[in-house]
């Protein structure tokens, strides 16, 4: 079978433009991953963060009772406070995650273009 030049012309770019499609399809789908574990990134800073705020807003809380104080419900103040941060974060924060998140997305465009 034999092909013209046109024919042939078109049929390179046919292939090439195949060729980009399935490397800009790669390339989503890893700037999708990347964006997840950006975001991911982001609201596990904004959780240290709020943990840190809850842990000094809780310490000079004085507790009572028969069963107030000690090393254990410090432990256990702690874990909660952790708890506390995460889901604060998780369900939309104090915007700190979304402020971080934007910057890294900045950061990330603006080191693709120089690359």
């Amino acid at each position: 079978m034999s092909f013209d030049a046109l024919t042939a012309n078109t049929l390179f770019d046919l292939a090439q433009t195949q060729a980009g499609a399935a490397k800009l399809d790669a390339d989503l789908k890893k700037s999708s991953i990347q964006s997840a574990s950006m975001r991911e990134a982001a609201e596990k800073f904004e959780a240290v963060f709020v943990n840190t705020m809850l842990e000094s807003m809780f310490s000079g809380l004085e507790t009572d009772g028969p069963f107030g104080g000690g090393h254990g419900e410090k432990v256990y103040r702690s874990m909660l406070n952790e708890q506390y941060a995460n889901q604060i974060a998780k369900s939309g924060g104090i915007g700190i995650a979304d402020e971080l998140y934007a910057e890294m997305i900045k950061f990330q465009e603006q080191y693709q273009g120089e690359a």
